[in-house]
């Protein structure tokens, strides 16, 4: 209960200080310069000499930039795939919530819906300004636009209102700290998962944002290429998965304890539904209804149809049947491969990307079995390996918008290579200090008997199904 008072009181505090701070902005918005004098034009002279030579013709004056328009169908593109991709994190939350045992359904089922709360009053807050207001040095966006200080439903963003790519931005930022969540499953105190939540969205998610899609973000101007967030999300989200796993330990039980999924019908409605909403996730970040969002449509259908089918053909050969998980998984990993590429490559790029990302996350699984390390629904063999995959695949198959390696780029697998490098190893560390201080100070696992009895009646006092 303490502890529930100092958070609210924390929140309040906040907030009340960063009030004054928008009414300031607003204020020195409101405050127009003063007009410079105009220039006095010289007396003309009542008759020219007539040995004068003719005046130089004027050079012409540069043309100016047009002004940006607002675009009816691109608005309502970009909206229509914001909802799709909040979608997504129901969706998850379904995916999750089949894999798990029935006593601790809802807990999972809370990891993701509790930051659709989190994250979106964040996000307006402080994330949106850091991942997308003035640079700071190529690291961090300035405070210029916290609270959304200074933007009105006339402000746009390109053809669209801001408003509209600020909720599109916001969902993504949503579901990647849920994606992590897969990893923490049936043992993590929900007090401690919502303080993290917060903290890492605010410290790793919205800097790495920023570095690849922000205003001078120091990878965007190196060139690196990530079309809807394979390293941003699903890279950043895999890494620090497995770092919060340094201090978060294995289940009870595990790996000698069979903990199979209770309701593998929810788990395959989810992957119907992240498919379904990840149409938004990738063709919508094109931010335009054109033919880069129809190439992301249509390279989002192939790639984990492909990477589907390679998970599912691997596991029949390597284990004798073929399952109905497995499926899934290769096509959630066959999505999460596509993203950073979907409007950079051709169809057959996308078969390609999705055939061997289907190979590798099935390999990955594989490797955890024998190094067994508890990630439980594995969130870094999909996600952190898939994103990690299809961020290099970009690198190499891109032709569309961006030369990669066999368009004769060479460059661009290097400039690839950086990106994952630097946003993995940042998120990684900074992941390992928030555990740390969280597990040292609220502790981050639940007490051995909570476990054993469930989440869902230990942080929730509910149940499932009565």
């Amino acid at each position: 209960m303490k502890l529930k008072v100092y958070l609210a009181s924390i929140m309040f505090v906040l907030l009340a200080g960063l009030l004054p701070v928008c009414a300031m902005a607003e204020d020195k918005k409101d405050e127009a310069p003063a007009a410079a004098p105009a220039a006095t034009a010289p007396a003309a002279t009542s008759a020219a000499p007539a040995s004068a030579a003719p005046a130089p013709a004027p050079a012409p004056a540069p043309a100016a930039t047009p002004a940006p328009t607002l675009n009816g169908a691109d608005t309502a593109w970009v909206l229509v795939s914001a909802a799709l991709v909040l979608l997504m994190t129901p969706g998850l939350a379904l995916f999750y919530g089949g894999m798990v045992r029935q006593k601790n359904v809802l807990s999972t089922f809370m990891h993701s819906f509790v930051v659709m709360g989190i994250v979106g009053v964040q996000w307006v807050v402080l994330g949106y300004t850091l991942a997308f207001g003035d640079n700071l040095g190529g690291f961090v966006g300035k405070l210029n636009k916290i609270m959304l200080c200074g933007i009105t439903p006339d402000t746009l963003s390109n053809t669209i209102p801001e408003y509209a790519f600020i909720m599109f931005q916001g969902m993504f930022a949503i579901i990647t700290v849920a994606l992590i969540s897969g990893a923490l499953a049936e043992r993590i105190k929900f007090s401690a998962y919502c303080l993290f939540a917060l903290i890492w969205t605010t410290l790793v998610y919205d800097p790495i944002a920023h570095w690849v899609w922000g205003p001078d973000g120091w990878l965007l101007k190196k060139g690196a290429l990530d079309f809807a967030g394979g390293t941003v999300v699903h890279l950043s989200s895999g890494i620090s998965a497995l770092a919060v796993l340094v201090f978060l330990g294995k289940r009870h039980g595990f790996p000698n304890e069979r903990m199979a999924p209770h309701s593998l019908p929810l788990t395959l409605l989810g992957v119907g539904l992240l498919w379904f909403g990840w149409f938004g996730f990738n063709a919508g970040s094109s931010l335009a209804a054109n033919g880069t969002a129809a190439l992301a449509f249509t390279t989002t259908t192939v790639a984990p149809a492909a990477a589907g089918l390679t998970w599912m053909f691997a596991e029949w050969l390597h284990s004798g049947k073929p399952s109905a998980l497995g499926f899934g998984s290769g096509v959630v990993a066959g999505l999460v491969g596509i993203t950073p590429a979907a409007g950079f490559v051709t169809p057959m790029a996308a078969l390609i990307l999705g055939v061997g990302v289907g190979l590798v996350c099935y390999a990955a699984i594989l490797v955890k079995a024998k190094l067994k390390y508890d990630d439980s629904l594995d969130a870094f063999g999909v996600h952190g390996v898939g994103g990690t995959f299809g961020a290099l695949a970009t690198g190499v198959l891109a032709t569309v918008g961006g030369k990669g390696l066999i368009a004769g780029e060479p460059k661009q697998l290097l400039t690839q290579v950086i990106a994952v490098v630097a946003a993995g190893t940042y998120a990684f560390i900074v992941t390992l200090v928030i555990a740390f201080v969280l597990d040292k100070t609220i502790g981050l696992r639940v007490e051995k008997e909570d476990e054993v009895v469930g989440l869902d009646q230990t942080q929730h006092s509910e149940s499932a199904y009565n």
